[in-house]
């Protein structure tokens, strides 16, 4: 049921239905007649309120989940409210200042993705989602170094100064001397191009038995770049965190919805398809409860932002998913502002 125009409501409609909805973000409870008329409230009797309550019932914004539990908002009555009158409260200096700072901590970019992915979770109180960027750098240079008898440590450095780690497990005879001769080989082919570009030039080089490398050398070489490739491909594409949040005070009373939120979550290329939508717009979006079929059943909301590079390309997207009592007025801005930091870390 699609919700009303705010301008169909009344004045005192309007104001009674932004009272419930902001105390049930607040409580998670629903809201009654009497704590309408409380302090703070509207200055109108319980009946009139109750009349007020049953209006908006009708038009399908607010439910009475019992018959005198009070009322709650429905998806529609959330909707209308996130669109049409949320007030967002921007995050502070300080909160700016910290979220920043845990983004921009050195090392490989996806430590910063599983950063992002904990920030969020920790600022919202839900669970935060981080799709991993569709795109490879390009190498200016790689070295490889024996850590010990059987392992290589290899140093990846992109062109946009990012470094990425990555250790070989290699039997004892592929090291010693070959070493400095296949880090001056990978580099000279590695440069300028990604490393699936690198790994399919060389790998037709060693096939043909045009590569300038010695037998020890050449093992090597394709030792890495198969380890190289199956490592990519293994690469989650979805980093989760904060799904323990999920399972707050409130949940225990409603286990069964938490659960289809925690199996839903399991499956990571449906959570993937919900966020690329956010790719696709370029822009915020927000999912509430039923209107997106993935979380239909575990009554959720997913609010989404893409994240952009340095030449304003979309290469992810980031967010947070909970229960439809988020409090939206702190979480929008906050994603927005997470994603606009992790774009300036992407580079």
């Amino acid at each position: 049921m699609n919700a009303p125009p705010l301008t169909d409501l009344s004045d005192r409609a309007r104001e009674i239905f932004r009272l419930v909805v902001e105390g049930y973000l607040e409580s998670g409870s629903p809201v009654g007649s009497k704590a309408l008329a409380g302090e703070g409230g509207v200055n109108l009797s319980p009946a009139s309120i109750r009349s007020v309550l049953a209006e908006l019932e009708q038009r399908g914004l607010l439910a009475a989940p019992h018959t005198s539990a009070g009322r709650m908002p429905t998806d529609s009555g959330l909707r209308l409210f996130v669109d049409a009158m949320m007030q967002v409260a921007e995050p502070t200096a300080e909160e700016r200042a910290a979220i920043e700072q845990r983004i921009a901590q050195p090392g490989p970019i996806e430590r910063a993705l599983e950063q992002t992915s904990a920030l969020l979770s920790d600022l919202s109180g839900a669970a935060g989602m981080v799709m991993v960027p569709r795109r490879e750098p390009r190498l200016s240079q790689v070295s490889l170094t024996a850590l010990d008898a059987n392992r290589v440590l290899a140093v990846l450095v992109g062109e946009d100064g990012n470094v990425e780690n990555r250790i070989l497990a290699l039997p004892a005879e592929a090291l010693g001397t070959s070493l400095e001769q296949a880090s001056n080989f990978l580099t000279a082919k590695a440069q300028g191009r990604t490393l699936a570009e690198a790994a399919k030039l060389i790998e037709q080089e060693i096939a043909s038995g045009r590569s300038a490398l010695d037998e020890a050398s050449r093992d090597l070489v394709a030792r890495g770049i198969a380890t190289w490739t199956e490592d990519a491909s293994s690469r989650p594409v979805l980093i989760v965190r904060g799904q323990a949040n999920l399972l707050d005070e409130s949940a225990l009373s409603d286990i069964e919805r938490v659960r289809s939120l925690l199996d839903d979550l399991e499956n990571r290329q449906s959570v993937s398809s919900l966020l690329e939508s956010a790719r696709e717009a370029e822009a915020m979006r927000i999912f509430i409860g039923s209107e997106n079929r993935l979380f239909s059943l575990s009554g959720s909301s997913v609010i989404a932002s893409p994240y952009r590079d340095r030449d304003g390309k979309v290469v992810g997207v980031l967010g947070v998913i909970g229960p439809t009592r988020l409090n939206y007025a702190r979480v929008v801005p906050m994603v927005d502002f997470t994603a606009r930091s992790l774009g300036k870390r992407i580079g």
